[in-house]
């Protein structure tokens, strides 16, 4: 069955097409949110989260607006940052050991390596440094443009221009 077909027995609540685009998608998303969450446990949690409303809110995907994998990513994305700033998660992180707030580019694991692990590896390879980092910042380590801006010492509105004009680079390249 070929995705549009998918997306749109998903959409009509079609068991099948759920579990199909679970076993497609699962492994993305659970990478995208534990790197944001950095907890396996709390990432498998959001995940399950993330398709329980995409499947009740799936008649608000359109097609015309972007592709279906964007549509669950985005969701992905913000519920593991609305996860991070949950009290629990806040409380959860008071006792926590020196070694998980170490900056994930100083593990074993790239932003290459996350990058591959969506399927983007190769474009956002061809990006400038400046739009590595702020892609870094702001969708795999969970950054708000305000704290990306902070981190970085750059003004706010040239991390908002810099992003928009990285992604429509992105966006570009996904398109050719």
């Amino acid at each position: 069955m070929d995705l549009d077909q998918l997306v749109a027995n998903f959409k009509k609540k079609d068991e099948k097409a759920f579990e199909e685009l679970y076993n497609m998608y699962s492994d993305s998303m659970h990478g995208v949110i534990y790197n944001i969450v950095r907890n396996h446990e709390i990432a498998e949690e959001v995940m399950q989260d993330v398709f329980i409303k995409a499947w009740n809110k799936s008649d608000s995907y359109n097609s015309d607006k972007g592709r279906f994998f964007t549509w669950m990513l985005n969701i992905a994305r913000n519920a593991a940052i609305d996860k991070t700033r949950s009290k629990s998660f806040k409380n959860s992180g008071k006792n926590l050991k020196a070694e998980f707030f170490v900056d994930i580019l100083e593990t074993s694991e790239s932003l290459n390596d996350l990058t591959d692990a969506i399927g983007i590896g190769k474009y956002v390879k061809s990006l400038g440094e400046k739009c590595k980092k702020i892609i870094e910042y702001l969708y795999f380590k969970g950054f708000t443009q305000k704290e990306t801006s902070e981190e970085l010492d750059i003004p706010l509105g040239t991390i908002k221009t810099r992003n928009r004009n990285c992604i429509k680079d992105l966006r570009v390249m996904l398109i050719e």
